[in-house]
């Protein structure tokens, strides 16, 4: 038997007198301080402004416009609908902002309606329309009192950054990357900002990335030598000097270049997502079920662009995998593993799965839906065939993954009754030999084995990473795969920056030396290289390593 965590909330039902109104205001005033008074902890802690002065003192000023685009659920999100259900709404941020944490304990059933997207189009549901909110503060603080980008803004801003030359990229971190243009026009209008600050500025532009920004990237960036969609004559036109006439440098911060996570998609769970980003974990994992969680990631189709790329070429088998160490006791090449049960031991639907195992079977217990979404809009594979390459150019699928696979392998979904769009009550899967899949899996939140090697902590197998991306998503590109002519034609300099994850103990997040996966970005050492590169002495940025990437991403079949 499994537990699943519920939080208290309060009734969505209007106060019946004014002394119940009067209750009703005192606890949502309540709850607003509390969680404002958890998340102030994480908010300054003296080292504001200090790598920018440190710059400046050695002369050096702004030289590059920047552009920032930021991670998954970094950007708030804010209503636009008129619609009399969600009027009340209007205008407000429905994702970030201390409103979020109002509506999603007091009114939770339709902040749900509203965030999540058609299953079939995977754009607005009827009546609701939530848009990315625009600006610098869009991504600056995901709440009150948790930056994210703010330290990086208030470096810039010390060396003569202003909404003139710095430019955050906001976007609907919900949508597919092909909707992201149908709907918004986004990469359509980061084109144009880009062209303005290079024709106002008469320089070229940095673009800095982080997390799910990077496959946001890769979606407009061809190998570096291109901007997929740019250049695309049936997308931006822009030619195939585009990026050579207008990028100066591109800065990958801890990108989910090959892979994020898997089960959310599948149960709701989140124990490998646990950051990204905290504070986005904390509010779904507070105040809704695994079902609710499952519900909205499959509806985001933004969030599939982080499915594993590569397969079992990269991820390893069920013998050995890339980054596993001399003396584990098991391999990371099982992405999924079960414990055997006395129930289970000989149950075929707990058996371990490598990569292209595991992805399969989620696919087989998924509503159908979201097989579609998967195969309209991305690709997972490994392709080496360099003519195939260039031939993928113009396939949207392909712009999200680095390795440019082949096409996604639909699976029909017969062994599921999941297949509703709106089944959000469905729970009974059933596996091709028919047995039902009811609490024949979860992750087990109360397995802990610190003996074991790799170690496993509440459930997660813990491998090399940033606490959140692994050490094979992270830096197998940058060390390996893009130093292959196949992958980047043009043969661009790959300069990679590992910093060492020292965190301070005393400080909730990790202080000036943490490498953690959103923390990083308030860390000296990555204010130091995007301050570096934007005001011109970027070639002081040299090659630093505290892994075994190389060595991992060599045991990668590359070829």
């Amino acid at each position: 038997m499994v537990l699943t965590k519920r939080t208290k909330t309060w009734s969505n039902t209007k106060p019946a007198s004014k002394e119940d109104a009067e209750t009703h205001q005192e606890r949502t005033d309540m709850m607003k301080r509390a969680d404002v008074d958890e998340f102030g902890k994480f908010s300054k802690d003296g080292r504001e402004f200090q790598v920018g002065e440190a710059m400046k003192a050695r002369g050096l000023t702004a030289q590059y416009p920047v552009i920032i685009i930021p991670g998954i659920v970094s950007t708030g999100l804010e209503s636009w609908s008129t619609s009399p259900d969600y009027r009340a709404f209007f205008r407000e941020k429905l994702w970030g902002g201390l409103n979020m944490l109002t509506q999603v304990t007091f009114n939770k059933e339709k902040w749900i309606a509203a965030m999540m997207l058609d299953p079939l189009t995977g754009l607005d549901p009827p009546g609701a329309k939530v848009r990315a909110a625009e600006g610098i503060d869009a991504a600056s603080s995901f709440i009150q009192g948790f930056w994210i980008w703010s330290k990086v803004v208030e470096n810039l801003a010390v060396i003569n950054y202003d909404t003139n030359n710095l430019y955050l990229a906001p976007y609907d971190w919900r949508l597919s990357y092909y909707n992201l243009e149908v709907r918004d026009g986004y990469f359509s209008r980061l084109k144009t900002t880009i062209e303005g600050l290079k024709k106002r500025q008469n320089k070229k532009v940095v673009v800095a990335a982080h997390s799910m920004g990077s496959t946001v990237r890769h979606h407009h960036l061809y190998t570096y030598e291109t901007f997929k969609w740019v250049e695309s004559p049936l997308h931006g036109n822009g030619g195939i000097d585009w990026v050579e006439n207008h990028i100066e440098s591109y800065i990958s911060i801890a990108g989910t270049h090959l892979a994020k996570a898997m089960t959310a998609f599948l149960s709701g769970e989140m124990k490998d997502t646990v950051q990204m980003n905290p504070a986005g974990a904390y509010v779904l994992e507070r105040f809704f079920s695994r079902q609710e969680r499952q519900r909205l990631f499959r509806s985001w189709a933004g969030s599939a662009s982080m499915w594993l790329k590569g397969g079992n070429a990269v991820w390893g088998s069920a013998l050995h995998a890339p980054d596993d160490a001399c003396n584990n006791t098991h391999t990371h090449g099982e992405l999924i593993a079960f414990r055997s049960l006395s129930l289970q031991s000989n149950d075929d639907t707990t058996r371990n799965m490598t990569a292209e195992e595991a992805g399969l079977w989620i696919l087989q217990h998924t509503p159908t839906t979201f097989q579609k979404m998967l195969e309209t809009n991305y690709s997972y594979g490994i392709e080496r065939d360099e003519e195939q390459l260039r031939r993928n150019d113009l396939d949207h699928r392909k712009w999200t993954n680095p390795l440019e696979g082949k096409d996604n392998e639909f699976v029909d979904a017969v062994d599921t009754e999941c297949t509703d769009p709106d089944s959000s009550g469905c729970e009974v899967l059933s596996n091709p030999l028919g047995r039902t899949l009811l609490r024949k899996s979860w992750i087990d939140s109360d397995y802990t084995n610190n003996s074991a090697f790799p170690k496993l902590l509440n459930g997660v197998k813990m491998g090399e990473g940033d606490g959140t991306v692994s050490l094979v998503s992270l830096g197998a590109m940058c060390v390996e795969g893009w130093k292959r002519r196949r992958w980047n034609p043009a043969g661009i300099k790959i300069t990679t920056v590992e910093l060492p994850h020292r965190p301070t103990v005393s400080m909730p997040r990790g202080g000036a030396n943490t490498s953690d996966h959103v923390d990083i970005l308030g860390s000296t050492g990555l204010n130091e290289v995007i301050l570096k590169v934007a005001t011109g002495v970027g070639h002081e940025v040299t090659d630093n390593y505290v892994s075994d990437i190389q060595g991992y991403a060599r045991r990668i079949q590359w070829d």
